[in-house]
C-alpha cells in the first residue's frame, strides 16, 4: 500500500493542489491576493495558486503530525524575521491563512476538529493515499544498483633487476 511517506513531498503537494483546485472544494478567500503568509515576509506570494498549494501542504502536515493545532502549524510555516541591521529572530506564520485553510479542509471533509486540534478523517487519508499511489505508479522504477565488476587482485610490482 502506497502512502504519503513513499513519494517526494514536492510532487505530492503539487498534485494535491491541482486536484483541490479542479474539484472546487477549496476556494481562496477574497483577501488572499493581498495577504502575506507571515510577518517575516515582505511581499505576498507570487504564485497565483498559492492558496491551493498551502492547503495541500497543510493537509500533508496534518497527515504526518497527527492531531495538530493552528499554533503548531503557524510555527511550521514561520521563518526568520530580518529587520535590516538588527539581529534576525524567528516569527510564526500567518494565523488567518492557516485557520481559514483548516476550516475549508474541514468543510471539504478531509479534516475533523478535536479538542487537541485537527486530525485527518478516513476520507482525507484515503484521498492523500490515492494521490500518492497515482504518483508512485507514474514514477520510474528505482534503478537497481549498477553491478560492480568483480574486484581484481592488485597487480604485483615488477621485479627490480639486481646488479
Amino acid at each position: 500500500m502506497t502512502t504519503v511517506y513513499d513519494v517526494p513531498p514536492h510532487d505530492l503537494i503539487a498534485a494535491v493542489a491541482q486536484e483541490l483546485k479542479a474539484a472546487g472544494k477549496v476556494q481562496p478567500p477574497t483577501w488572499a491576493e493581498f495577504a502575506k503568509t507571515g510577518v517575516n515576509r515582505e511581499m505576498p506570494p507570487t504564485n497565483p495558486d498559492w492558496w491551493f498549494v498551502r492547503c495541500a501542504s497543510v493537509l500533508r502536515r496534518i497527515y504526518i503530525d497527527g492531531p495538530v493545532g493552528v499554533s503548531r502549524l503557524r510555527s511550521f510555516y514561520g521563518g526568520k524575521h530580518r529587520k535590516g541591521v538588527a539581529t534576525g529572530f524567528f516569527c510564526k506564520g500567518s494565523g488567518s491563512v492557516v485557520r481559514e485553510s483548516l476550516q475549508q479542509l474541514e468543510k471539504a471533509g478531509y479534516v475533523k476538529k478535536l479538542k487537541k486540534g485537527r486530525q485527518m478523517t478516513p476520507e482525507g487519508q484515503a484521498y492523500l493515499d490515492s494521490v500518492a499511489h497515482r504518483l508512485r505508479s507514474k514514477m520510474p522504477e528505482e534503478a537497481a544498483p549498477a553491478e560492480q565488476p568483480p574486484a581484481q587482485p592488485p597487480a604485483e610490482p615488477a621485479a627490480e633487476p639486481t646488479t
